[in-house]
């Protein structure tokens, strides 16, 4: 099991952040030990245990620490790294989360409320059509885009790009309303009915 995946098992609120610097942390001590173990092992000279243990100092204190042997990021954690896009990538991972736990379903679709939704952000055919409008051709295929996380990624920031906006809500879009649009269309901001979907997602960024 990959260390952002136990993590996430073992304290499910802790948010993605977080769980990025625990990743970071145990994958430091795991690869410190290694090279330990590599040393002794292969009786390395003093010059060349010197570099290893400087490479290992230099990577811990910058980004290629979680690349080391054996500790991966999940899909989730590498797909909320950036954005591209009107939502923050926080409160997108977060959506993602409410929506399916941020994992591809199995089956990819399910039927809710009278018709399909697919992906990890639970995307039905008619917000696909939406969102292709801004975001592109969204692979052409509906369920083609929404089994993949960077499809439906693209998915959810063009419907966003169509219907979050400044001059249609009345003021500048937040997370609360990106969430609360995901989850009750174009009008959503403005429902009563997503309030509580939004209380989820809020949990989900404390």
């Amino acid at each position: 099991m990959a260390i952002a995946d136990f993590i996430s098992q073992l304290a499910p609120g802790v948010s993605w952040q977080t769980r990025q610097l625990f990743v970071k942390i145990a994958s430091c001590v795991k690869s410190f030990l290694i090279i330990i173990k590599s040393i002794m092992y292969y009786k390395y000279t003093t010059l060349v245990s010197v570099h290893l243990i400087i490479f290992l100092v230099t990577c811990c204190t910058m980004s290629c620490a979680t690349k080391g042997p054996d500790v991966k990021l999940n899909k989730v954690d590498k797909m909320n790294k950036t954005s591209n896009g009107p939502v923050p990538s926080d409160c997108l991972h977060c959506i993602c989360i409410i929506e399916s736990g941020c994992k591809m379903p199995n089956p990819v679709c399910s039927m809710d409320v009278g018709s399909l939704s697919c992906g990890p952000y639970q995307i039905k055919e008619a917000d696909w059509e939406d969102a292709r409008l801004k975001g592109g051709d969204l692979d052409g295929d509906w369920k083609k885009c929404t089994a993949t996380f960077e499809c439906s990624e693209r998915c959810v920031q063009g419907y966003m790009m169509r219907y979050a906006i400044s001059s249609r809500i009345g003021h500048t879009p937040t997370c609360e309303d990106f969430a609360r649009i995901h989850n009750g269309g174009p009008n959503g901001y403005k429902k009563d009915t997503t309030l509580g979907y939004w209380e989820k997602v809020k949990a989900c960024l404390s």
